[in-house]
């Protein structure tokens, strides 16, 4: 049975998302988020390219993402998904990245990757949610972890 049967698929773009998060170049890390479930479910799209600062000191002659890098962008997906389902019932104005767990790194992630994290709820109290993230990369899983955001006002 499809679980998303019923439910609205929705998308944010860059625009969309500059007004959830605080963050800006070189630090916004997320280009898109598709298929968001209300507060439930998100894939965040990460779009890889060798023109990010990071690429050059990480490593110049063989460029690698950096995972904490990929766990921010799992945090920023995160964040966006909870503000944009509470947009409606409350106005939080900006999200935190509270906590990291279980983080595993499975391949390396470079530029011309398109960096998939889909974000799936756990557990919501109060202002917390709990994310469970997995990053793919055409397919492959690249980078997994928990982790959890708080909305603050």
């Amino acid at each position: 049975m499809d679980d998303t049967a019923g439910a609205t698929l929705e998308t944010l773009d860059i625009q969309q998302i500059l007004g959830y998060l605080p963050h800006r170049y070189p630090f916004l890390l997320i280009d898109r988020v598709v298929g968001i479930r209300g507060d439930e479910f998100g894939v965040g799209i990460k779009n890889v390219t060798m023109n990010e600062p990071q690429f050059q000191g990480h490593f110049p002659h063989a460029p690698v993402m950096p995972g904490v890098l990929m766990i921010e962008a799992m945090a920023q997906t995160a964040g966006v998904i909870a503000m944009h389902a509470q947009k409606a019932a409350q106005s939080p104005k900006t999200v935190y990245f509270v906590t990291i767990d279980k983080a595993k790194f499975r391949k390396p992630v470079g530029p011309g990757d398109r960096l998939e994290l889909h974000m799936t709820k756990t557990a919501h109290r109060r202002n917390i949610y709990w994310y469970e993230g997995r990053a793919l990369v055409d397919g492959a899983l690249v980078c997994e972890a928990q982790i959890s955001a708080m909305l603050g006002a």
